[in-house]
């Protein structure tokens, strides 16, 4: 049998390739591994499981033999994060690739919370758990985002609480895995689909408590980096006080049961109607109380002597109002008096500077043909015709 190069004329048969990916794997040794088991199946002392990595989406075959399932001290289920030792297995009669497990542990609590801890101060220090990234729920969301396991008490016991204190809200429910090695996948996906809707005011993503394994996946980085991300309000109703996830912490609302975020984020129509009731009573009740004052008020000023006779103001207003006219005539009569004296004066000066009061005085003026004034006997030589203006007309005369 060949081991060259392979080639169309020489290709290597396929127990040859199988050989070799055996002899490859088994070079690897053995192996520590961690991950969460998503499959357990027992077969005549056997066990056949999957083994799927805690963050990433990876699954490996394992298979514990009845000698090695004999010695393990502790019972093992679906949903267990475990540690195990194991070695690479390439079965070259069915091609398939598995993982011959030697020893499995459980991942302790104490291991758990550690890491745990480890990324709540890793995403604090990033500021995803701060205050002022929180987002305020609308006051009345018309449209509300669910995300639950699908026939779950948490489902029924939103839609119903909800419903009861607002019958016209709208819910758009998206089902999804809220635990298993499907959940973070589902969860997240979820998030980001009911995210992306316009017309979904706030999310609800709710489970009905569990123990703590079981709600490791509401702590999963992705998931969690997804919730901080969405522009959407986000409650988390997880319903485990204990010990909280971390999508409790970056949530913009925790609420502490399914029930408890329905009431939280619903306002109860009967409570909100009440409360309009009790301002329409008390804004009128203020408003007549204003009223009344005022109108007393009104009252008193109406009662006081100035105003108890509508005549007073227009009689002693009427008595100044003679006594401004007669004041007024006589000054305007002096004014008058004064300015008919001063016109009598200046008539006087104007009729003693005019040319007319000479003239009346006898007086004549002489003038020349052209108009000119004469003034000297030699302006005019005999023969000279002249003009003589008088007080009542004129004359015509010759020089001589």
């Amino acid at each position: 049998m060949t081991q060259g190069p392979t080639t169309v004329e020489t290709p290597w048969p396929v127990a040859m390739l199988s050989g070799k990916i055996r002899d490859y794997i088994d070079r690897l040794g053995t192996v520590w591994i961690e991950g969460e088991i998503t499959q357990w199946g027992q077969s005549g002392g056997n066990v056949y499981g999957k083994l799927k990595d805690l963050t990433e989406d990876a699954t490996v075959s394992f298979t514990v033999w009845s000698s090695v399932r004999a010695k393990l001290t502790n019972d093992f289920k679906q949903g267990d994060r475990v540690i195990a030792l194991v070695k690479p297995n390439y079965w070259v009669k069915g091609g398939t690739l598995t993982m011959q497990v030697f020893e499995l542990r459980h991942v302790g609590l104490g291991d758990m919370l550690e890491r745990l801890e480890r990324l709540r101060k890793q995403l604090a220090g990033e500021g995803l758990f701060d205050a002022s990234r929180k987002i305020r729920l609308p006051f009345l969301p018309h449209c509300i985002g669910l995300v639950t396991g699908k026939d779950s008490d948490a489902e029924k016991d939103v839609l119903r609480n909800a419903q009861l204190r607002w019958p016209a809200v709208t819910f758009r429910v998206v089902h999804a895995a809220v635990q298993g090695d499907r959940m973070v996948s589902e969860v997240t996906a979820a998030i980001k689909r009911l995210d992306a809707d316009p017309e979904v005011d706030v999310i609800i993503v709710a489970r009905g408590g569990g123990d703590f394994q079981n709600l490791l996946g509401f702590s999963d980085e992705g998931l969690v980096r997804a919730a901080a991300a969405c522009r959407t309000p986000l409650v988390s109703a997880i319903g485990h006080e204990a010990d909280r996830p971390l999508l409790d912490e970056v949530a913009d609302l925790r609420a502490s049961t399914p029930t408890d975020a329905a009431k939280r984020v619903v306002p109860d129509v009967a409570d909100e109607l009440n409360r309009v009731q009790q301002a329409r009573a008390r804004l009128s009740t203020r408003l007549t109380g204003i009223l009344s004052s005022e109108v007393d008020r009104i009252g008193q000023l109406r009662s006081r002597p100035a105003l108890s006779s509508a005549t007073w103001i227009v009689d002693s207003r009427s008595e100044d109002l003679t006594r401004y006219v007669a004041r007024g005539s006589e000054l305007v009569g002096r004014v008058v008096e004064r300015a008919d004296a001063a016109v009598v004066d200046l008539r006087s000066q104007l009729r003693a500077l005019s040319p007319q009061g000479t003239l009346d005085r006898g007086y004549a003026i002489v003038q020349l043909p052209d108009g000119h004034v004469v003034r000297a006997p030699d302006q005019a030589p005999g023969g000279t015709e002249l003009r003589l203006t008088l007080a009542r007309g004129s004359l015509r005369a010759v020089s001589k």
